[in-house]
């Protein structure tokens, strides 16, 4: 990556995106966030950008883990089976209270 190529809004979006996912695990501070982020938008070459997250680790691709496992994550996974559950219990529930009527 040459440092001293001008940045484009996709690159300062992705960098926002990796910094928010920092912040989501704890990383950073919401004052450390905003710091950097304010900082994103002044930032005109890709060293600028980079310096930005220098001190983070390196985080997975977020797109390929949804790919991973069906394009579904395993928090919706989870609210879906929870609503399918509800949703039969009102069944039977409703079902119950018909024949007891």
């Amino acid at each position: 990556m040459d440092v001293e190529l001008r940045a484009s809004d996709d690159d300062r979006h992705r960098v926002v995106a990796e910094l928010h996912r920092h912040t989501t695990v704890g990383r950073l501070t919401l004052d450390e966030f905003s710091e950097r982020v304010g900082a994103v938008w002044t930032s005109r070459t890709l060293g600028d950008l980079a310096a930005l997250t220098r001190d983070l680790p390196a985080l997975p691709d977020p797109t390929a883990a949804a790919k991973g496992d069906g394009g579904i994550g395993h928090g919706r996974r989870e609210l879906l089976v929870l609503f399918a559950v509800a949703a039969l219990t009102l069944l039977l529930l409703g079902g119950f209270l018909a024949v007891t009527r």
